[in-house]
């Protein structure tokens, strides 16, 4: 009884210092309720009756070594840093490091917060594809972040590993996605115990070379992009911003026991989207079916 005892001691003990992911955001670039919104889904977060949503983010975090990594800088960086230090308990601003998925404004813009006028950091090591990096360099106000050294720009490579330390390592990999500054990337994040896949933007499965309910079912979670339900949701139209809907997700992924598709987590939400409001049709069926909805400040143990 003693060494049972001893025994489920150390197993919650490693349980407390495995490496996780919290998620720092879940809509889409334009945040949750979105400027100019006065429909009643903004309304209820404009007046009180539902908080505010970030945009989307993950951070990555090592107890043991006290390392904490951001998969991208969106426009709430400084409200996802509280976040972050609130939930690890560790004041330091400090970053290991922030990965960048594209160029597109709810990506990369935080990086301001890293400037003169805010905390002035000392060279954030960023890491960048070949596009992203050219991009950070050649524009003002990010080239003057390099120049200044507020940040170190750390090349990456198309599905090539980088080792974050002895425990968690990530890996780049291309996505179809409207390429106005640079190529767009997901990332496959590598434990001994664990993979997670995170695909926050894409454009339609179809133009993928690879075949989702593969990725799925080589992952221990997938967080995928649902920025749009359905055709139809916005006034405007929608091959504009060609993401897949997740209605045509989940008619991709219907074959997929539902061991499988509880791997599945949709996120980067559009303020239009219904799997912002638990309490709509949409959101109880998606739930039916076995996926799940991420949810701003969960973690997923690695």
């Amino acid at each position: 009884m003693r060494f049972l005892i001893i025994f489920l001691f150390l197993s919650a003990l490693a349980r407390a210092q495995s490496p996780y992911v919290l998620v720092l955001g879940v809509t889409q670039d334009g945040g949750y309720p979105q400027a100019g919104c006065n429909t009643p889904n903004c309304l209820d977060a404009w007046e009180g009756r539902r908080p505010p949503l970030y945009v989307t983010s993950l951070a990555i975090v090592d107890p043991l070594t006290k390392q904490r990594w951001l998969i991208d800088a969106t426009p709430d960086f400084k409200y996802q840093l509280q976040l972050l230090k609130t939930n690890t308990q560790n004041t330091s601003n400090d970053l290991a490091g922030i990965f960048l998925t594209h160029a597109h404004i709810g990506h990369y813009t935080g990086l301001m917060h890293l400037g003169r006028e805010a905390l002035g950091a000392k060279n954030v090591k960023v890491y960048a594809m070949p596009l992203m990096q050219r991009f950070l360099e050649n524009n003002g106000p990010w080239s003057q972040l390099v120049s200044l050294k507020n940040i170190d720009i750390q090349p990456m490579t198309d599905s090539t590993w980088i080792v974050l330390n002895e425990r968690i390592k990530i890996q780049p990999f291309t996505v179809p996605h409207r390429a106005e500054y640079s190529e767009t990337v997901g990332f496959r994040i590598q434990t001994e115990r664990k993979t997670f896949v995170y695909i926050p933007d894409i454009d339609k499965w179809s133009l993928w070379k690879k075949d989702l309910n593969d990725v799925v079912k080589a992952a221990d979670y997938a967080f995928i992009d649902a920025t749009f339900f359905a055709d139809g949701e916005i006034p405007r139209p929608m091959s504009e911003v060609p993401h897949p809907f997740v209605s045509e997700t989940m008619k991709l992924l219907k074959k997929l026991p539902k061991t499988e598709k509880q791997k599945v987590y949709f996120t980067h939400f559009n303020h239009t989207n219904p799997l912002l409001r638990p309490e709509t049709k949409e959101f109880i069926q998606t739930a039916k079916e076995g996926y799940k909805v991420a949810e701003q400040g969960q973690m997923i143990e690695l």
